[in-house]
């Protein structure tokens, strides 16, 4: 079994991203500015808080876009935006040939959009005709299938190529601070994805990109309700500002954590490796079908038994889980022989010691 991970940023790129991110929060806010929470209500002459305002600046400079938005909703809020702001009911939309990620799945159906599938893996072969009859394309920028190996700036440029007139809406959910760009920075019209998966407040997403498709999703969202307040607003760029240096760490671990498992040290392991599942992870396979029985121990070790935002604030202890839901799919029989495991903030001697002492219960025990 093989998986093509998306290529992570190494620590010292990953600070360069903080230096980066810092330097334009200094041309943005004066120093006493910086130091205050934040202001509330929707602000007239401005249409919402003047802080929110600010941060989506920043935001907007950061990923190299026309103009950037924060919405309630978090990453899934982000992509809905887009699409009511763009789509009409019962209209045709362009996905990669593989499963829908379950919550924009619920979008697509609840509008009644029709999806064209292609296969990005080979988008070189697709149908040239098939490309030019859609109008907006939805590319997760993450991977959908174990097998899936597409480089999305040349499914971008391919796609653009053929038809230019289209509107291209890039997932990026689980893939900011992690991948050296985002889709918005590779050709794409438009980024959505949830800043509480890069610690940041629950709730708050943000959209990147094309100015006049951010002012749709501004028009749709003028009332006080609809706002992201002031506080939040700084609360998420506070914390965005320490994203890519963990998340480079927790990368590095979890390279650690393979190495160590692939040569042999634990009983039971027929392979491991990193995968986009749909967050960057470890993927354990068992010789034996004991899956389940291994996350049922991990959790009493103090292992996290499900992810909240995946990789959002309160994600501390590493995470044994299931592997997703859209990789289900594919091959069902996953379930009992490989679990997905994410670091977060642990190191890798705390992963192997919990991964180690689940298995050898579960041996021990017979409950295979």
């Amino acid at each position: 079994m093989k998986a093509y991970p998306i290529k992570t940023v190494d620590i010292e790129k990953a600070k360069d991203m903080q230096f980066k991110l810092v330097d334009i929060i200094h041309k943005n806010f004066d120093g006493y500015e910086f130091f205050q929470e934040g202001d509330l209500g929707v602000v007239p002459g401005v249409g919402k808080p003047m802080y929110t305002q600010k941060v989506e600046k920043v935001l907007a400079q950061f990923f190299g876009g026309e103009d950037a938005i924060l919405v309630r909703g978090s990453g899934t809020g982000a992509i809905r935006n887009v699409m009511n702001s763009i789509l009409k009911p019962n209209e045709k939309i362009l996905i990669h040939d593989a499963p829908i990620y379950p919550t924009t799945k619920v979008i697509v159906e609840s509008m009644g959009l029709k999806t064209v599938k292609v296969d990005f893996n080979n988008i070189l072969g697709e149908d040239k005709k098939t490309i030019r009859s859609v109008d907006f394309a939805l590319i997760q920028h993450s991977r959908q299938k174990l097998d899936d190996k597409y480089d999305l700036q040349n499914v971008i440029e391919e796609i653009k190529k053929v038809n230019s007139s289209i509107n291209i809406l890039i997932d990026d959910n689980y893939i900011v601070m992690k991948a050296e760009k985002i889709g918005v920075e590779l050709g794409a019209d438009v980024s959505a994805f949830s800043l509480f998966k890069l610690l940041g407040p629950q709730g708050v997403g943000c959209v990147v990109g094309n100015k006049k498709i951010i002012e749709k999703i501004r028009e749709i969202n003028y009332s006080g309700g609809s706002q992201v307040q002031g506080f939040e607003a700084m609360d998420a760029l506070r914390s965005l500002v320490y994203a890519p240096v963990s998340l480079a760490i927790q990368a590095e671990e979890g390279n650690k954590i393979i190495d160590i498992l692939n040569s042999g040290k634990l009983k039971g392991i027929k392979s491991a490796f990193i995968a986009n599942a749909q967050s960057r992870v470890i993927l354990v396979e068992f010789e034996e079908p004991i899956a389940k029985k291994v996350l049922e121990y991990s959790s009493k070790l103090g292992a996290a038994p499900y992810p909240i935002g995946a990789e959002s604030r309160y994600e501390i202890t590493a995470m044994f889980y299931r592997v997703s839901g859209t990789f289900l799919k594919s091959n069902p029989k996953l379930g009992d022989y490989m679990i997905r495991i994410n670091p977060m903030r642990a190191g890798a001697n705390t992963v192997l010691r919990i991964l180690e002492e689940s298995i050898m219960k579960v041996l021990k025990e017979g409950e295979v």
